[in-house]
């Protein structure tokens, strides 16, 4: 096929929308002026009959029945299913992720309840007991995703819900140093997998360019439960009465409103954008002409999303060879070092303000400050990274917020006015959390179905590898603001800025490579590479490297 015939395939699609967003401020905050009756379909490698029958989806593909190279919708129906998409999966994944925060952060509320002397236990051991946590968390990472493709998200991950919930309220009984540490243990290892199962599910259903946003408010719930549980440990921690301390009542309350959520699930997670009819559904929630939308839009975006059926397991083969992508490592660095800077302040907020001379119900209450803040850090950070086009710039922003503020608190002392030490670590604290852009980040890049599967679960590894970290960095024999545990921290920060700006080098040097040779290729060797290349995902020259 010569490149007139490939132009005037192309042609036969109306100019998208600038898919690379506005450029200027005064662009950014105005919505694009398009005629919502135009056609929204993008032109992609669908539109080329050499590379249609390369990317064409195989028939073990769960949505092929819906696939249609020709296949065209306007911004109104786009628009209108994206909406709809948002109403029917995004609030919904966005109450599970509400209701996994919601057990595994109480333990901060409990602090303020005396929850370390009813149970006899130090610093040290509330360290350990983060430490088996996130250890266990992580344990259970890729396992977990591993059973999730193969029997689905939308059977394991209410499984999960249901089994952590168990566990979660099982708390209540606690007695000693050691049921502490064994439900702590338990508690991660049932929720570990959780969000990278959903962020590949929410890839089901959502374009590149729609994800990091989508994740975005995801993570918002993150915050909403910061708020929400604050209100409510005020009201259930007063139920402490004789022996039985509120942080018991806590636990107990919570876990069984995550038990609601988890056993809910099972009746609002559908397998995937063609299956959502079932017993209880019998009409679905999606009509056909929305099947076809939702499938071409996302593949016309993406076309190795056809690579697996959404019930496909993965080999060890597969597994080894995901793990081993070296392109990927400086995503997984990234992933233990970026939090650590405000991990620990963040981590010990509520003890901090305790140690401050403030109550129960004031600590709780005076996190509300900084959980609002990074809600709104959370946002801008995400809607920026799209404005300036660029993961690295955007995720450095939380080093240049960290570092001045360490610095101030590094010269804290015991003299400190209590509302100037408030004040710098709310700021801390509310923090610009950029995980959302780097979640999304390491999808983009993984280039394929498989390996975006591994390299969700690899990387949250390494991110829960950071916590258990920062988790270790302020002792027992340390004040939370210790000269010696914040400038640990201010080191790392410094580090951080070098990782990042090596890693922008790093995937633009790939990417220019690849150019290079890209280009140096004729029609026909390019034609011949597409048909005949073993190459997979992020190793094709034809795939390029977000940064």
């Amino acid at each position: 096929m010569d490149s007139k015939s490939s132009s005037e395939s192309l042609s036969a699609l109306e100019k998208p929308l600038d898919v690379q967003g506005p450029r200027s401020f005064r662009h950014f905050f105005q919505r694009h002026h398009i005629d919502l009756d135009s056609i929204a379909t993008q032109p992609s490698v669908f539109d080329d009959p050499v590379t249609l029958e390369v990317y064409r989806p195989p028939p073990g593909y769960e949505n092929t029945h819906r696939f249609d190279p020709d296949a065209r919708w306007t911004w109104r129906e786009e628009k209108k299913l994206v909406r709809k998409i948002d109403f029917r999966i995004m609030i919904w994944a966005s109450v599970m992720f509400f209701a996994l925060d919601l057990d595994r952060t109480n333990i901060s509320q409990a602090n303020t309840d005396n929850f370390l002397g009813d149970l006899h236990l130090t610093t040290n051991d509330f360290n350990l007991g983060n430490t088996l946590y996130r250890l266990s968390f992580l344990m259970a990472e890729l396992p977990s995703q591993l059973v999730s493709k193969r029997v689905g998200p939308d059977v394991w991950v209410p499984t999960q819900i249901t089994l952590w919930s168990v566990a979660a309220l099982s708390q209540y009984w606690l007695s000693d140093r050691k049921s502490f540490l064994a439900t702590r243990f338990l508690l991660g290892f049932l929720e570990g997998g959780f969000i990278p199962d959903v962020v590949l599910y929410l890839s089901y259903f959502y374009t590149k360019r729609e994800l990091p946003i989508r994740l975005a408010w995801f993570w918002v719930s993150n915050y909403v439960t910061v708020m929400v549980s604050a209100f409510l440990a005020t009201g259930i921690l007063s139920l402490r009465s004789g022996d039985r301390a509120g942080w018991r009542y806590l636990f107990l309350v919570e876990g069984l409103i995550t038990l609601a959520v988890g056993i809910i699930s099972y009746f609002l997670m559908p397998p995937g954008p063609t299956q959502t009819k079932a017993w209880f559904r019998p009409k679905g929630w999606f009509s056909e002409r929305e099947e076809v939308i939702m499938v071409n839009r996302v593949l016309r975006d993406d076309p190795t999303k056809s690579d697996m059926h959404n019930r496909e397991g993965l080999t060890i083969r597969m597994i080894w060879n995901a793990v081993c992508d070296w392109r990927m490592w400086p995503i997984y660095v990234l992933g233990i070092t970026h939090m650590i800077p405000v991990g620990p302040p963040q981590t010990y907020l509520t003890l901090t303000l305790r140690n401050l001379g403030f109550t129960t119900t004031q600590s709780n209450l005076l996190t509300l400050p900084s959980t609002t803040c990074g809600l709104l850090m959370l946002l801008l950070t995400s809607y920026l990274a799209e404005f300036v086009h660029s993961r690295v710039w955007s995720c450095l922003i939380l080093q240049i917020w960290a570092l001045p503020l360490l610095v101030v608190l590094r010269s804290f002392g015991s003299s400190t006015n209590q509302w100037d030490f408030f004040a710098v670590v709310t700021l801390i604290t509310g923090f610009p959390y950029v995980h959302p852009i780097q979640v999304a980040w390491a999808s983009r890049n993984s280039g394929s179905v498989r390996t975006r599967t591994i390299s969700a679960s690899v990387y949250n590894m390494f991110v829960q590898a950071g916590v258990i970290v920062y988790s270790n960095i302020y002792r027992a024999d340390d004040a939370v603001s210790d000269k010696r545990g914040n400038l640990i921290l201010i080191i790392i920060c410094g580090a951080n800025f070098v990782i990042y700006i090596l890693t922008y080098f790093f995937y633009r040097d790939i990417n220019r490579h690849r150019d290079q040779q890209w280009n140096r290729m004729t029609n026909t060797e390019q034609e011949t590479y597409l048909e005949t290349t073993k190459d997979q995902g992020n190793e094709r020259l034809d795939f390029r490297f977000a940064y």
